[in-house]
């Protein structure tokens, strides 16, 4: 494989305040690279610099070996970008709707017209493509978006939080279209704070935090990573007092291991070596707290990100939520 996109540095300021603080990164031409994080992570505004949609602070942007740092719209030929909100033309139809991204291109009448037949049929939305795109559903939406992106047959797709906010049938069909994309040669740069979802389609991973890439490493290796823990999860009835108390205490209580919440009815404890459970469950006994069950994990890229970057998982949940 050979490195189609690089990033050297990357600096985006506003003001004092830096959205993406000093990140460097390589992509491998074919593969699906994903950008995990919480909201206000930085994922969004390191889309944005590198498609030229945002001035770079400092650093460089390479596509191809060749810096393009001060002319990133030049590039965009290979670039295909699909926004986190959708940028398509409410009283067009999805036809009209592919038909001017593809002119924007420089797609002469007849081609663009058989791109976007082809690419409505491709998506499944042929039967919509006189429709005008107010009138489609969010998922319908999120298809017609990416395939906008795609008129002019980039080389580089730019997913930003392809799934959020649909149901639950479009995100299979969406996800399935990443995959075939991706089989058909695509590049695939995707952010997403669903982590079953990077899990799931991404060759690597680059979580991101506060503006800041904590880990880069392949699924594999990153499951490796945590797999060498032993992981347990004590699920109860409910606590008698704050969250933050019974987890303070318990690490007081058992300095060798790792406990958090991970939801409001279970704690989920950590730790390197062989966990004997009998006297964490007692402790919890003896402060009042029912324990239904404690049961012992396999590793997933969840815990990964947790034990790196410190962000538990109900706060991505709520997350989602708001989107």
């Amino acid at each position: 494989m050979s490195v189609i996109i690089e990033a050297d540095n990357l600096v985006k300021k506003y003001g004092s305040d830096s959205a993406v603080d000093n990140i460097s990164f390589s992509i491998e031409k074919g593969e699906i690279f994903g950008f995990l994080g919480p909201n206000g992570a930085g994922k969004t505004t390191t889309i944005n610099m590198l498609t030229g949609m945002a001035k770079i602070t400092a650093g460089r942007v390479f596509y191809k070996g060749l810096d393009v740092t001060k002319k990133i719209k030049k590039a965009q030929e290979i670039i295909g970008v699909v926004p986190d909100e959708s940028n398509l033309y409410d009283e067009m139809t999805g036809f009209e709707n592919l038909c001017f991204c593809g002119a924007i291109y420089g797609l002469k009448k007849k081609e663009r017209e058989e791109r976007a037949l082809a690419l409505l049929d491709e998506f499944q939305l042929a039967d919509a493509s006189g429709k005008i795109f107010k009138a489609y559903s969010k998922g319908m939406k999120r298809k017609l978006t990416i395939a906008a992106a795609l008129i002019h047959k980039p080389e580089i797709l730019y997913l930003d939080e392809p799934t959020t906010g649909i149901d639950v049938a479009s995100v299979r069909q969406i996800r399935a279209l990443i995959k075939n994309l991706n089989r058909e040669g695509s590049t695939i740069f995707l952010t997403t704070h669903y982590i079953e979802e990077a899990e799931r389609l991404c060759d690597r991973i680059a979580f991101i935090n506060k503006g800041r890439i904590i880990k880069i490493d392949t699924v594999k290796n990153l499951l490796e990573d945590t797999e060498e823990s032993n992981i347990v999860d004590v699920i109860f009835e409910s606590i008698p007092y704050e969250k933050n108390i019974l987890t303070e205490k318990l690490r007081e209580k058992f300095p060798d291991v790792e406990c958090f919440f991970k939801n409001e009815n279970t704690i989920r404890v950590n730790s390197r070596e062989k966990i004997d459970i009998s006297p964490i469950v007692n402790y919890l006994s003896s402060e009042k707290i029912f324990i239904y069950e404690a049961k012992l994990l396999r590793s997933t890229l969840e815990d990964a990100f947790v034990k790196m970057t410190g962000i538990e998982i109900d706060m991505m949940k709520k997350e989602k939520e708001k989107k």
